[in-house]
């Protein structure tokens, strides 16, 4: 008798821990879906690409472009929250349909092709950002984005083209930091080390960053220089999957490093950075995009 009760107690407290495990199993799955928005894209290793739900700023952007639908500066500002929660199909939908009544907008054809160039749409993004910098030739920002567009779509010459003439605008240190990092990369990667050196000259020791996350791109120039080492430039992994500014860090400068060490022939040392950055979640950092496509060339 008393083994008959203890073994179907044994069993009843089994079926609850069953049921419990389902639920909690369940409500961790119903939390899953809510962390991300639509689906964006697929990267270039089958990895599905994910936006996040809208926030406060995404709403507000919205309303406030509803009462006044025909206001650029109100469609960039809705682009723009949009691309902060990564919702860059969004972003392209918005910044299309202020092309529409404002066909002649820089501004616009700027923004789209920055937030195509997340989406991996490389050449659409070069399409749009050659308009923006017909439509306004100082525009330092349609240059810089031309030139990424340039660079990902492996036109290195090209794009160092781009990057020299943002920086012959560029008006503080920050810009020429900006620059300067990626006219130093194109011409290296295009196979022009002298000339990638020159680039280099005009980052002096009084040359200072004011935005944070510039000063890994001036850590990364002054490792380009032999001032670091790349144990000393290369930041921890991030605290936590919302830890953002220090993904980006760690995106930037870990593809900075296998970027270097992809033209100075470490290409094994190389990909393992590269790997290490897209198991993050900052898909649309210019440090993941260029990691998954040195991932997609392998060993080429």
């Amino acid at each position: 008798m008393m083994g008959s009760w203890f073994s179907e107690s044994r069993i009843g407290f089994a079926t609850l821990c069953f049921v419990a495990i389902f639920v909690l199993t369940a409500q961790i799955r119903s939390q899953s879906a809510t962390t991300h928005g639509a689906f964006e894209t697929t990267s270039g290793l089958g990895r599905k690409l994910y936006a996040l739900p809208d926030d406060d700023k995404v709403i507000a952007a919205r309303k406030s472009l509803a009462e006044d639908p025909k206001n650029v500066e109100r469609v960039i500002q809705l682009s723009k929250a949009q691309a902060t929660r990564r919702q860059y199909r969004e972003a392209v939908a918005t910044t299309t349909a202020g092309l529409a009544f404002a066909p002649k907008s820089a501004d616009l054809y700027l923004e789209r092709g920055h937030r195509e160039l997340g989406l991996r749409e490389f050449k659409r993004a070069m399409n749009d950002l050659e308009q923006a910098t017909k439509l306004a030739p100082d525009m330092l920002d349609a240059h810089y984005h031309l030139g990424l567009s340039h660079y990902f779509s492996g036109e290195f010459d090209a794009a160092a083209v781009s990057f020299d003439r943002a920086r012959a605008l560029a008006k503080n240190d920050d810009s020429l930091i900006d620059c300067t990092n990626w006219l130093y990369v194109s011409l290296r990667r295009a196979g022009k080390e002298k000339e990638a050196e020159q680039a280099l000259a005009r980052i002096t020791p009084e040359i200072k960053n004011t935005e944070p996350h510039l000063y890994f791109y001036l850590r990364l120039l002054h490792f380009y220089q032999g001032q670091l080492t790349a144990e000393a430039v290369l930041p921890p992994p991030p605290a936590a999957p919302d830890d953002l500014e220090g993904e980006l860090a760690f995106d930037t400068v870990s593809y900075g490093v296998g970027n270097w060490r992809v033209y100075h022939r470490q290409r094994a040392d190389a990909l393992q950075l590269f790997k290490n950055v897209v198991k993050g979640e900052a898909w649309n950092a210019w440090g993941f995009v260029g990691s998954e496509l040195e991932l997609v060339r392998g060993d080429k």
